[in-house]
């Protein structure tokens, strides 16, 4: 079992709470994957400034996306492995803006993620999630 996949699973059931990334008291998408951050490599990268609910839509810009390819490693979006960070696009021709990680893959895959009205869950990665993944990429765990 990956651990990245462990650690998300810490923070099933976690309240769904905008901007916020404190296992068990609220964490959004973004938060989830900032706390297995923490909790897998340790300080977070660069502080993260506030954001609304609909960032980055009216100006078209992939903020989430550029981001990750900052501090996340890039990997081909078909391949699929436990503890990939999914960057999902949640209607067609918005930005990316939804993280999740994956925590199973082959016939029944799924993912961890925090999801506005059910807090921190592991989701089916139904064929409606699997269309909308836009990147994929592992967090830079060497040495750690």
């Amino acid at each position: 079992m990956s651990r990245v996949v462990n650690v998300a699973r810490s923070w099933i059931g976690t309240p769904y709470v905008h901007q916020a990334s404190v296992r068990g008291a609220g964490c959004d998408c973004l938060g989830l994957l900032r706390g297995v951050w923490r909790d897998m490599i340790g300080q977070e990268p660069e502080p993260v400034p506030a954001y609304t609910m609909d960032w980055s839509e009216p100006q078209g810009d992939e903020r989430l996306w550029r981001a990750a390819l900052m501090h996340l490693s890039p990997k081909a979006v078909r391949s699929s492995e436990a503890g990939d960070v999914l960057l999902f696009r949640m209607r067609e021709g918005s930005v990316a803006k939804h993280v999740g990680i994956q925590s199973r893959t082959g016939r029944s895959p799924a993912f961890i993620h925090a999801y506005s009205g059910h807090g921190v869950v592991e989701s089916p990665l139904s064929g409606p999630w699997a269309r909308r993944i836009v990147a994929r990429f592992s967090l830079p765990l060497e040495n750690k």
